[in-house]
């Protein structure tokens, strides 16, 4: 019994609790490092001194040359070592070993004992090494398989163009004008491999300072980019499978009523985590190094808690910031309790269809444009999508093409991807013609548990007439009791509370600036036209927030979060580099 007391009382081994330590240690090792060569590069006196000292082989400390390639790099790495990246141990350890290997053999030699510098260069480079070995343990992100060959590739493109870019620059300046392309494509290749090159075989050439500056600069540049290539998180190829949509659907039938985004879980383009015990899941995908989930987890939410530990887990092991767009409050109540940060990202509109009227004096906009519509001959037709036969489901999905503003398809965290998809045959279809019976619009809800509906796409003719939209919702929500709907969830509104509050009487500066800034971005985004929209329905506003891990993450989740909804477009790797396979 005894035993067993001493046993529990007893706190982690002393090895497990120096690894945090030591992690941590090799990263702000890494950070001051950097510091010092910026501040060495930018100190000319202080940067003179270190160079001098590695002149003479007295090794001042791992990675501190005083230069700003050296300091990029040594801050790439810190960053790096940060995100607990395997390769970026690797690297370090073999590097590090290396360098001290050779600072202890130089000490040697009688005549540099009386430095200084070299016992303070083996102590700090030794206990760097010591952290490394003693935190390994905490190094366990793993990148992409193809990341060798792809930054192999990268390095061998990115020297050949940057060495013809060297090679212009140099027969453009060059002085004498007597030296050949070979001598011009050799000077400039030396230079880009070696930042202080031995050119005495190339004394034909007289080119002008800049010119070496600008190609030790593309050589600078090519480095990190290799080096980025070479140590970039994995991608996320896992994607949503049969069997998966099978099981998620079956979750849905069950809880879908819990969120009115829990179908869009059912996009292609996501991946998705499940519980230990299969009753939850989380559907993300993987954009720029962040695992971006989208609304609540699906499934039982005494489940949740396993699916969050799950997700954060396989973020943590692939060294991708974890991050979740467009969550319900108790979600992200959940969320908070395993570590997250929330922060309000907006509102989404929800109507209840029973208690919906036209009357009154605040719908009175509305009223009329619904009247003024009717009066104009339109007529609405709504049906599921399996009432629909192919042939007219063919035509509206052209029309719809047809009606798209611009080539992207924006959406995420609201969208589901696709229409007509034989799988959603219990989405709903709301379609709107004019008096002389052409199309002119159309609408596409899905399945928000067994009485609710959820906005999912919403096209129409660039000619139709103003109001058209809110004659067809209102139509949606009078005959809502056709269908058994309940609610109908509506567009999102970011920042609606902004809009809102920003242009009233007494607003303070700071949201009179964001009010101005959103405003501004409104031209080509359309925020605020969408909750101008919203608004004139007198809807119920469900606030839905951003999770984060780290306040300083938020500009890599906002960009990762802009290109999943569309906003932004990257250039992509062609087939089969760029291929995301299904699981």
């Amino acid at each position: 019994m005894g035993t067993g007391s001493a046993g529990a009382g007893r706190g982690p081994r002393p090895g497990r609790r120096l690894a945090p330590r030591a992690a941590l240690f090799t990263v702000w090792y890494l950070r001051a490092v950097a510091a010092l060569n910026f501040l060495g590069a930018f100190w000319v006196s202080f940067g003179a001194d270190i160079r001098r000292h590695n002149a003479q082989d007295y090794f001042t400390p791992y990675l501190l040359t005083a230069g700003y390639t050296s300091g990029a790099v040594a801050l790439f790495l810190a960053v790096t070592m940060r995100r607990r990246k395997r390769a970026a141990w690797i690297l370090n350890l073999v590097l590090c070993g290396l360098f001290l290997a050779a600072l202890a053999l130089s000490m040697v030699w009688p005549d540099i004992y009386e430095h200084a510098q070299n016992w303070v260069s083996l102590a700090l480079t030794g206990a760097f090494l010591a952290a490394l070995l003693v935190g390994r343990r905490r190094f366990r992100a793993t990148g992409d398989p193809g990341n060798p060959w792809h930054a192999a590739m990268v390095a061998a493109v990115g020297l050949v163009l940057a060495a013809l870019i060297g090679t212009a620059l140099v027969s453009a300046t060059d002085s004498q004008h007597v030296a050949t392309f070979g001598d011009s494509f050799g000077y400039a290749l030396l230079r880009l491999v070696s930042l202080v090159p031995d050119d005495s075989a190339f004394m034909t050439l007289s080119t002008p300072g800049w010119v070496d500056v600008a190609i030790n600069v593309m050589s600078t540049l090519l480095f990190l980019l290799v080096l980025f290539v070479a140590f970039r998180s994995p991608r996320g190829t896992a994607l949503l499978c049969t069997e998966d949509d099978a099981r998620l659907r079956t979750l849905l039938d069950k809880y879908g009523e819990r969120d009115s985004l829990g179908y869009f879980a059912l996009r292609r383009d996501k991946s998705v985590i499940w519980s230990p015990s299969g009753k939850s899941a989380i559907a993300y995908r993987v954009l720029g190094g962040v695992s971006l989930a989208s609304g609540d987890p699906i499934g039982d939410p005494e489940a949740w808690p396993g699916a969050i530990d799950a997700w954060l887990n396989e973020a943590r092991d692939h060294a991708w910031v974890p991050a979740v767009m467009g969550a319900s409050q108790e979600a992200g109540t959940v969320y908070a309790r395993h570590g997250l940060d929330a922060l309000e990202l907006g509102d989404e509109a929800i109507v209840e269809t029973a208690g919906f009227s036209l009357d009154g004096r605040a719908m009175r906009s509305v009223r009329q444009a619904h009247n003024r519509v009717g009066r104009s001959g339109c007529a609405v037709r709504v049906r599921r999508h399996a009432d629909i036969p192919p042939a007219e489901l063919t035509a509206l999905l052209e029309r719809a093409d047809d009606w798209r503003d611009g080539q992207t398809e924006r959406g995420f965290s609201m969208a589901l991807g696709r229409l007509g998809d034989p799988a959603d045959g219990q989405c709903v279809m709301v379609e709107c013609a004019d008096g002389e019976g052409r199309p002119r619009a159309l609408l596409s809800f899905v399945p928000w548990g067994p009485h609710g509906l959820s906005l999912d796409l919403m096209r129409r003719d660039r000619g139709s007439d103003n109001g058209l939209i809110e004659f067809m919702v209102i139509e949606l929500i009078q005959r809502a009791g056709e269908l058994g709907v309940e609610q109908i969830s509506l567009n999102f509104a970011m920042f609606r509370s902004v809009f809102e509050r920003g242009s009233r009487l007494g607003a303070g500066p700071v949201l009179r600036l964001w009010y101005s800034l959103l405003t501004f971005f409104s031209r080509w985004w359309q925020i605020e036209s969408l909750y101008r929209a919203n608004a004139k329905f007198r809807p119920i506003w469900e606030p839905r927030y951003v999770l984060f891990g780290k306040s300083s993450e938020l500009p890599r989740i906002g960009l990762a979060g802009a290109r999943a909804e569309g906003f932004l477009g990257v250039p992509r790797l062609p087939a089969p580099l760029g291929r995301r396979q299904p699981r």
